[in-house]
């Protein structure tokens, strides 16, 4: 049930917003491309949303799908297929209190991610670990913080083995082994749909110690002449298991026989919900990778909302009126996708950020990499100041919120408004094109009680990494084959 405060938001008059905000917004940003309106109304009524989802009532539940009287094509490189996506919060139902003990454990879990990131790119980059908890192998957190977890992964529902057994797989671009659960456990976490049986699939195969799959892993051992796996996360947490192919059915749209992935029989942590985990990276022992994939596109809906969208291969195509970036490659490290980012504007003006800040040096540092786990975009802490205090400076007519909270130095109190105009916060690219975010995109409800804050931080690496919040509602598509990012507003 809704607060009495938040009913109480329901009830405000457009009048008060006029009187108070629009106005004094109106003066200091006279165009209307410079501004955009935040709905706090809408946003907070999310926050209660997510609180309720039951998913005993969902869809998403269902642990089997009828079979199709005639048996999945296989696909090939170019052949296009869909997944449905969705925020991993309507998975299992929130254990959480109310909605800001739900977004502090999703920025400690994002915290995580971002700190095992920047280990994992370190050590490529100096051949050194100076953080003893993160190892070589896939540094990553969103298999492992799961739905009671509040964190906001994406997953999808795929087949895996002969006949098909269905299960969740997050979706990780900034990952490249795929793995899932296997019997029999040593030790299994809990997840949505049963653990998966090799023994059960008559197209499983485990890999032998020489094969190309086996030899292209960070961290492998033989035993049996049978490849064992190892990955692990920012956190501590690991999967462990036997390295195997086995055929993937992606829905209604097709299989993909021996794929490469882990059958994972010790998996420590806190993992929650889902089967395992899809990567999507620029490695080799990827899935993208794997199928030579031309392209694939995803869209991620408001974690808050309960809507799903789609995860596309090789069928999206960049518009005409896309906003577009060069899709860069690190030589240390090709599990990330670079991104080729000029700078910012706030309210239209020019944020002042030396161009050095964004780029690759020579030894690998640096840059800025387009992830779907991270949740809040991180920057080098010179271009975040610049950023914030640009904000601030147009924002000044606006009532302050909590000093900090958590990840956030700037909040707002929206509590008595209904709708606000805020500056526009706007991405440029090199290559000359720009995206306007929407206004939820970077300010975002920490509570049920109205308040917002700017959701972005700093970070005294030199890499930058562009977050799922700031992608919400944008189409983002990886050509691959022509090195370019689309990022299509609104085309969910």
């Amino acid at each position: 049930m809704a607060s009495p405060r938040f009913l109480s938001l329901l009830s405000i008059v457009t009048l008060s917003l006029l009187l108070t905000t629009t106005d004094a917004s109106s003066r200091s940003l006279p165009t209307s491309h410079e501004t955009t309106e935040l709905n706090v109304v809408s946003s907070l009524q999310q926050t209660q949303h997510i609180l309720s989802i039951d998913p005993t009532r969902s869809s998403l539940t269902t642990t089997t799908t009828p079979e199709s009287e005639s048996d999945p094509v296989f696909l090939n490189s170019s052949s296009p297929f869909s997944l449905e996506l969705h925020s991993r919060d309507t998975l299992l139902a929130s254990q959480h209190k109310d909605y800001k003990s739900l977004v502090l454990s999703r920025l400690e879990r994002d915290s995580s991610r971002v700190a095992g990131i920047i280990a994992k790119v370190k050590l490529a980059v100096e051949g050194t670990d100076n953080e003893t908890r993160y190892q070589p192998e896939e540094l990553t957190t969103p298999v492992i913080s799961g739905a009671s977890q509040g964190s906001g992964e994406y997953f999808s529902r795929l087949g895996v083995g002969t006949p098909a057994k269905e299960m969740y797989m997050v979706l990780d671009t900034g990952s490249d082994v795929n793995w899932i659960q296997c019997k029999p456990c040593i030790s299994c976490y809990s997840q949505s749909d049963p653990i998966f049986d090799p023994s059960s699939s008559s197209t499983y195969k485990s890999l032998t110690c020489s094969s190309p799959q086996c030899t292209s892993l960070r961290a492998s051992l033989c035993r049996s002449d049978k490849c064992l796996y190892q990955v692990r996360y920012g956190d501590g947490s690991s999967t462990v298991g036997e390295y195997a192919t086995d055929t993937m059915t992606f829905g209604t749209s097709g299989k993909v026989d021996n794929v490469a992935l882990g059958c994972g029989r010790d998996n420590e942590g806190l993992f929650t919900g889902a089967a395992g985990l899809l990567g999507l990276g620029g490695g080799a022992l990827s899935m993208t990778s794997q199928i030579k994939a031309k392209s694939f596109s995803y869209c991620l809906v408001d974690r808050d909302s309960g809507k799903s969208s789609s995860l596309d291969f090789n069928s999206v195509q960049i518009g005409a009126g896309d906003a577009t970036a060069p899709l860069l490659r690190n030589s240390k490290i090709d599990t990330f996708y670079y991104v080729g980012l000029s700078g910012f504007s706030v309210g239209g003006q020019q944020v002042s950020i030396p161009s050095p800040v964004f780029a690759v040096d020579a030894s690998g540092a640096g840059g800025v990499i387009l992830d779907c786990g991270t949740a809040i975009t991180r920057l080098q802490t010179q271009a975040y100041d610049s950023l914030r205090d640009a904000f601030v400076k147009l924002t000044a007519n606006l009532k302050k919120g909590t000093s900090s909270i958590s990840l956030f130095d700037t909040c707002y109190d929206f509590s008595s408004l209904s709708t606000v105009k805020v500056p526009t916060v706007t991405f440029h690219f090199t290559g000359g094109k720009s995206l306007d975010l929407p206004a939820k995109n970077y300010l975002i409800p920490i509570d049920d009680a109205g308040t917002f804050c700017f959701a972005f931080a700093p970070t005294s690496s030199s890499l930058s990494i562009i977050g799922n919040v700031q992608q919400q509602g944008t189409r983002i598509t990886y050509d691959l084959a022509n090195h370019l990012i689309g990022l299509s507003a609104n085309k969910c």
